[in-house]
């Protein structure tokens, strides 16, 4: 056995070199299947200038249009998030292993998978066939996709608990709900929230790709706009979802921290 220890650590610059030459023939690889044109993009500069170009300078007289979409959009990010959470919390707790038997996690875990598996514009699409253009559509959108990741965020989280808090509980007699209520949530509780508020900034951007199929909120005025060729109003709306976005991800990121701390 100590032979062996040592053979692994002589030759350990062996394996750093082998695990190098891997990567280098990963990416590689990942390179050539791209076919990266050169010329082509040397080519497209010109035209990348004068599509930027025309996005400037701003047209502030659309700034009401985009105040109103954008609560529409912070609406439906809103409850979007917050359905999308509730239904998480059963799919977590059938997925984590420190829970639920195996058949169940099995099924819970190919559900997280089959929902992730489904791009946020494909549900956008299909609950715009369902309900119509507008918000609506966005909202269940939102909500769906969000199911996806909170679902794995949350297992994760439960999944992380220290078992012998748990185990000392069960001996006391606890039930399965006492040892969620008392042992698992609060271990659980301020990450759990931290994830969802994460999840509530980046659907905020998610919303605005959703405007692509109809689907409401301020991605729909901004596709309008570049539509109809109107690029300096398509820029006042960028720029308003920017700010919006930086100010939720810092106040986010504040509670994120304070919920840590706790």
């Amino acid at each position: 056995m100590k032979d062996l220890k040592h053979f692994w650590q002589r030759t350990a610059w062996l394996r750093y070199l082998l695990s190098g030459v891997g990567v280098v023939l990963v990416y590689g690889w990942a390179l050539r299947g791209l076919q990266v044109d050169l010329e082509l993009l040397r080519t497209s500069v010109p035209y990348v200038v004068d599509f930027i170009s025309r996005l400037f300078p701003p047209d502030w007289s659309v700034l009401d249009v985009a105040g109103k979409a954008l609560v529409e959009t912070i609406q439906m990010s809103l409850w979007g998030t917050t359905i999308g959470a509730i239904l998480s919390v059963p799919i977590a707790v059938l997925s984590a292993q420190n829970l639920a038997p195996r058949w169940i996690q099995l099924f819970a875990n190919l559900l997280q998978n089959l929902v992730r598996s489904v791009p946020s514009i494909v549900l956008g699409l299909l609950f715009v066939a369902a309900t119509g253009l507008g918000a609506p559509a966005g909202t269940l959108a939102l909500g769906i996709y969000t199911i996806g990741y909170l679902a794995k965020f949350y297992q994760e989280a439960i999944e992380s608990v220290e078992r012998r808090s748990l185990e000392a509980l069960e001996v006391s007699g606890a039930s399965w709900l006492q040892v969620a209520q008392y042992g698992i949530l609060p271990q659980i509780l301020p990450l759990s929230l931290g994830y969802t508020l994460y999840m509530f900034e980046y659907n905020i951007r998610a919303a605005s790709v959703l405007g692509v199929v109809g689907a409401g909120g301020i991605g729909f005025e901004l596709v309008s706009y570049i539509r109809g060729f109107e690029y300096p109003k398509a820029t006042t709306m960028m720029l308003v979802l920017w700010v919006v976005v930086t100010v939720i991800d810092a106040l986010s990121s504040h509670l994120r921290r304070r919920l840590e701390a706790d």
